[in-house]
């Protein structure tokens, strides 16, 4: 069974006096541009949680059940098909779009449009990492500022220009609140819980990177679904994005849109993949030497206007730091210049505190005033860290 045969359809035959997307056709036009799937993202979304046609996601799962024979196939029944179910009896579901294909797009266009509906008061976006907060937070920031996109809303609209906050400010009506994870603990000095306490029905909470709540790995995810299920709030709607909607090997059964990284990459929205699966390389200078003559051709040839990045991913910090100090050491010999000017050319990004000003160097790398060529990281940067110009992972 392929994943987009498991793919809940929601029914579109909505009465436009529950809800009219077309007052909004011009604002997504603004908002996505030629980016059409970001655009039925949206429309698929805000027909299932305002078309009135369920009230949970175990009547949506039920209707697709009955309909289609590969639910059937792998469940067997609608009762067992129910058990695989995240949270079935709120209006809770996941978009599957593949990473680069601007998520966050599909995230601000929901939350501005159920603000302008009323049907929500306020909009909670949790992320798993302060890198992808940051990078939500400037981009909903300047979205917001955007008039032309404020004006095309409709002139009735119940909150037409929300604030755009993180949890160390109160979570008041007309709000977008972008938090990561780790302030949803109790003991966390955070506006989250005495803000939302029986304020779930007006809320609509909005997962980045959702696989995280739904594996449940590390301490810090498994309070992220313990808060979303928490009766102090009775939240109403749960929203969940991903690139990777997986439990295991298992593909979500609460997808309702999906756009694969295979029709990214077809219609030109993502990078295609030079992909080298072996490397034959005896030591590491050779390895190095290829690496450096790959990113080389990169910046005086192929993306000579660009500055192009290369960015190498190890295990551990330890293994970074030794990695960093053999890259500098390689460059300095190559380049023929001192040790202390080739690291400038290398910025470190791990959890460690030493490189903590290397996390706020990390948002400028583009720039083409940034030394910046080469980035060595633990796994960190793997998820919703927006650079353009990484031509070459490692």
């Amino acid at each position: 069974v392929l994943n987009q045969d498991l793919v809940l359809r929601v029914s579109k035959s909505v009465d436009p006096s529950a809800f009219d997307i077309i007052k909004y056709e011009g604002f997504l036009d603004a908002l996505c541009g030629q980016r059409e799937y970001q655009k039925e993202a949206i429309r698929n979304t805000l027909f299932y949680l305002l078309g009135g046609n369920y009230n949970n996601l175990s009547q949506l799962a039920e209707e697709n059940y009955h309909s289609n024979v590969n639910l059937q196939t792998l469940y067997g029944s609608f009762e067992q098909y129910k058990k695989h179910l995240q949270f079935p009896n709120k209006l809770s579901c996941s978009l599957d779009m593949a990473t680069g294909t601007g998520k966050s797009y599909v995230i601000y266009g929901i939350a501005r449009i159920m603000l302008a509906e009323g049907a929500v008061d306020h909009v909670l976006v949790v992320c798993p990492s302060t890198t992808i907060e940051d990078g939500l937070m400037e981009k909903f920031k300047l979205l917001s500022g955007d008039e032309a996109l404020r004006n095309l809303l409709p002139e009735d609209a119940a909150i037409k220009n929300p604030h755009i906050i993180n949890a160390t400010e109160s979570i008041t009506t007309g709000t977008i609140c972008v938090e990561n994870c780790h302030a949803l603990y109790e003991h966390v000095k955070s506006s989250i819980r005495e803000s939302l306490a029986g304020k779930g029905k007006r809320t609509i909470v909005i997962n980045d990177e959702t696989h995280h709540v739904y594996n449940q790995t590390g301490k810090s995810f498994k309070k992220w679904k313990e808060f979303l299920i928490d009766g102090e709030f009775g939240f109403k709607y749960i929203l969940g994005l991903s690139g990777t909607c997986y439990i295991g090997n298992e593909y979500f059964t609460d997808v309702i849109t999906r756009y694969s990284l295979r029709e990214a990459i077809e219609e030109g929205f993502v990078k295609i993949i030079d992909y080298v699966a072996e490397d034959t390389s005896n030591t590491q200078d050779e390895k190095f030497q290829k690496i450096y003559d790959n990113h080389i051709e990169n910046k005086n040839t192929k993306y000579r206007l660009l500055k192009p990045l290369t960015i190498l991913i190890t295990k551990d910090i330890r293994a970074c730091n030794k990695l960093t100090d053999d890259l500098i050491q390689f460059i300095a010999e190559m380049e023929d210049i001192s040790e202390e000017d080739a690291s400038k050319k290398v910025l470190e990004v791990t959890s460690s505190p030493k490189h903590k000003t290397n996390l706020r160097k990390l948002a400028d790398v583009d720039r083409n005033d940034s030394p910046v060529e080469w980035i060595t990281s633990v796994s960190m940067l793997t998820e919703g860290w927006d650079v353009k110009n990484v031509f070459q992972i490692v």
